[in-house]
């Protein structure tokens, strides 16, 4: 039986529903939207540069609109999320902490990320670090900076960031709050009291399984290759897995023009439809953030999207093709462009500092409004009030060249 057939801008639409990102919010955002969205993802990567806003919290704005980034934070502390090493360093639900428990028992398996030379050389000192979470509470690593004058101890030891990204990533301590994005540790018994590795823990293999089903869920339509790097798994054994998925109607394959054979997740059935029907409609309007789930996976975006990215801000700036944080421009189901830009907090104005279209994408009045909408939002959402452009394509932006007053658009 022939399989369903779907273009291209099909197939992107139904990854884009999956993301949250076919079309725009149609209500107000709300604090319990930051765990849903999260879960949606699966995972929400974190990414420390602010030259705008950080990524964690642009990626939620992506989806959501105008929301209060402290709700992120807030989330985070009530304990609906957690961090640890999945993509890469991410939040997660912490309903799915078990997901990431083998890893924490596993730390010497973690790479760059944990060195068991290290912990074995500062033993006396990590305990002393243990003993003082213990008794005083949760910290962070700014806690012990400098060190106190007149006093001797553990906490004049310098590297005790090292010490508590080591323990974080063997489990050992969990982040509970973020206060100006710094991470607060407490001991994890006493942030899981509940959990029994006994018990509770799942095999490797479990924990994939799921971790799977969780990206072929996010990413909503997808090719085999797809799905390892959602979590970074090391190869695992797709085609049982799969198999078995559609013996229990989980996916769905479809055909894609110029992909060729492809899953859909069956929680898309009802775009399906629509797609097939020539009725599922990209509405939405977006600056991305480089570390958004639809861009992280490079070649998945180049497939899917036919956007070539790279992230250049840990290039010399010679060689840089476009900047040093620049940002992909979602436009009704298409990735159109990229802009290179920079918040300016002090004086509340979003400085575009280059902006570039994709090769094939022209310039009309529809796709103007577009972006001008989502970089009139992205900077207001961040405390701008103007917009100033640099470097535009011609014929873009014809009537404000030199940029626009949020508040006259």
């Amino acid at each position: 039986m022939a399989l369903p057939w779907l273009s291209l801008s099909a197939a992107r639409r139904l990854h884009l529903s999956a993301q949250g990102l076919l079309t725009r919010p149609r209500r107000r955002a709300r604090p319990a939207d930051i765990l849903s969205t999260v879960q949606r993802m699966s995972l929400l990567q974190i990414d420390t540069i602010n030259v705008v806003a950080r990524s964690p919290y642009l990626v939620l704005f992506s989806r959501l609109g105008n929301y209060d980034p402290r709700w992120l934070e807030e989330a985070l502390s009530r304990g609906e999320l957690m961090e640890y090493w999945a993509h890469e360093a991410c939040f997660l639900p912490r309903s799915d902490f078990a997901l990431v428990r083998h890893r924490m028992r596993a730390p010497d398996n973690m790479g760059w990320k944990y060195s068991k030379a290290w912990m074995e050389e500062h033993a006396q000192e990590i305990q002393q670090l243990v003993a003082h979470i213990q008794q005083q509470g949760p910290v962070r690593s700014a806690d012990f900076a400098h060190p106190r004058k007149g006093a001797s101890g553990w906490w004049e030891w310098k590297p005790h960031k090292r010490h508590l990204e080591g323990l974080f990533t063997a489990g050992e301590v969990m982040v509970v709050e973020r206060r100006n994005f710094q991470r607060v540790y407490d001991l994890t018994r006493r942030v899981m009291p509940h959990w029994d590795d006994e018990r509770d823990m799942l095999s490797q293999a479990a924990a994939e399984a799921i971790m799977l089903e969780n990206s072929a869920r996010s990413l909503g339509i997808f090719r085999p290759q797809w799905l390892a790097d959602y979590y970074r798994l090391r190869r695992p054994a797709l085609a049982p897995v799969l198999q078995a998925w559609q013996a229990e109607n989980r996916i769905v394959p479809v055909n894609v023009e110029s992909l060729g054979e492809m899953w859909l997740h069956a929680d898309l059935l009802p775009q399906l439809e629509l797609a097939l029907a020539g009725k599922l409609n990209a509405t939405h309007s977006a600056v991305l953030s480089p570390f958004d789930p639809v861009v992280w996976d490079r070649k998945r975006a180049e497939q899917l999207f036919n956007f070539n990215y790279r992230l250049e801000c840990y290039t010399p700036a010679p060689k840089r093709q476009y900047g040093y944080f620049v940002l992909p421009l979602l436009h009704k189901g298409q990735l159109v462009g990229r802009m290179d830009a920079k918040m300016h907090r002090k004086t509340a104005g979003l400085e575009v500092i280059a902006l570039w279209l994709e090769e094939g994408i022209r310039v009309s009045a529809g796709l103007e409004q577009g972006l001008v909408s989502a970089i009139t939002d992205f900077a207001a959402w961040q405390g701008a009030t103007r917009v100033t452009l640099g470097q535009i394509p011609l014929g873009l932006f014809t009537s404000c060249r030199s940029g626009w007053e949020i508040d006259a658009v």
